[in-house]
Order: C-alpha cells, then sequence, then structure tokens
C-alpha cells in the first residue's frame, strides 16, 4: 500500500487514476470519464498524447504497482465534458513517491521489469494448454495465442474475466514462467468450477423433471 515514507527520486512523474480493475500490459478496456479532475487527467493526456497510470483501490487503498495506460479511441464526448474512451495497458511500473500539486492524484514512478527474460517451454505449453482447453469448454474462438511472445502470460489474460486480486498478483510477479504458471492455475480453478456448475445445473434439472 502507499504511503508517506520517504523513498529515491523516480524517473518519471505522472497523473494516477485509481479504480476498482486492474490493467495489465496489452489489454484494452474501456472507461467512462465523469469526475472532473479525471476529465481534466484525460484531456490532458490527449491534448499531450501523453500516458497516465491507472492503479487498482479498493477499501484498503491504493496498490503501489500499476500500469501506464495510453487512450487509444476516444468513443463518445459528452456535451458536458464526459468521455468513453478504450485505454491500452503498456509499461508497469511502482510508485515511489506521491506528489501533490494537481487537481487528481500524482506520483513519481519507475518502470517495473521483470528480474530476467528467462523462458519456460513448459510453463508456455501449460498455460496454452489451459487456455484453450477454457476456450473450448465456454465455446469461444480467441485469436491464437504466439507462444513466442515475452508477454504471453498478459496476452492471454487480458482475453479471460479473472478476479482482480488475481489480475494484480499477476502483474506484481516478475518472473514471465511464474506469471504463466500462476495463469495456468486460475484457468484450470476456472474450468474446474465451470464444469462443476454445469453439473450441478444438469442434477438440478434431473431431479425437477423426476418431480414432474
Amino acid at each position: 500500500m502507499l504511503d508517506a515514507a520517504e523513498y529515491p527520486v523516480a524517473v518519471d512523474e505522472i497523473g494516477l487514476f485509481p479504480l476498482g480493475i486492474v490493467l495489465l500490459p496489452t489489454e484494452i478496456v474501456p472507461l467512462h470519464i465523469f469526475e472532473d479532475r479525471y476529465k481534466e487527467l484525460i484531456g490532458e493526456c490527449l491534448e499531450l498524447e501523453q500516458e497516465f497510470g491507472l492503479v487498482y483501490a479498493d477499501e484498503d487503498g491504493i496498490r503501489d504497482t500499476g500500469t501506464r495506460a495510453s487512450v487509444t479511441e476516444v468513443v463518445e464526448r459528452f456535451d458536458d465534458g464526459r468521455l468513453n474512451v478504450l485505454v491500452e495497458g503498456g509499461q508497469r511500473f511502482t510508485v515511489t513517491r506521491m506528489t501533490r500539486g494537481r487537481a487528481f492524484l500524482t506520483a513519481e514512478v519507475e518502470q517495473l521489469d521483470d528480474e530476467s527474460d528467462a523462458t519456460d517451454e513448459d510453463a508456455i505449453a501449460r498455460a496454452t494448454a489451459s487456455f484453450r482447453a477454457l476456450a473450448a469448454a465456454v465455446e469461444a474462438e480467441p485469436a491464437e495465442p504466439d507462444e513466442t511472445s515475452p508477454r504471453l502470460s498478459f496476452e492471454l489474460a487480458s482475453t479471460v474475466e479473472l478476479a482482480v486480486e488475481s489480475k494484480q498478483a499477476l502483474l506484481e510477479l516478475r518472473s514471465e514462467p511464474e506469471r504463466l504458471a500462476l495463469l495456468a492455475d486460475l484457468l484450470d480453478a476456472a474450468l474446474a468450477g465451470l464444469e462443476a456448475a454445469r453439473e450441478l445445473d444438469a442434477r438440478a434439472k434431473q431431479n425437477g423433471s423426476r418431480l414432474t
């Protein structure tokens, strides 16, 4: 969590947009901008072609690991200044120091990189297999994963509905093999939950037919 402790000065200062969602690198999400301070932030980013930082926030506070976001499309502008936009996740960052002086939150941040560029063929194979199995179960036809991508974990996770806590855990991990392993576990759990729900529904229908 963020606090007022002193940290080394970071290389960049950006505006922050705390929300109840987690934006992963490569992920595209829609946002409805209605508060004046965030209309100012997004308007400035559009005018200056800058990024802002999207950070997950809940009743426990604001997380200090977030994602740089860029507005890829203004879907709709309203007369009162509200906006519907699409934003895309870019580089991850860590907040090193909160700053003041603007209507919206600002912070000095530093880029969060993986600790190594190691690959793990077994982790890639397991994660992609789990992804394909879940897609088949829900009869979806996603694009074929690029198994050579260094951001495969984020690309796969961005196409699946995951709990925000799980997405934040993926965001904070600094190892692609570890992210792939966690993602495979999450996808397998989602598939198991789906199959259990379908089995329960089938049993309920059978019981209902016996009563009638």
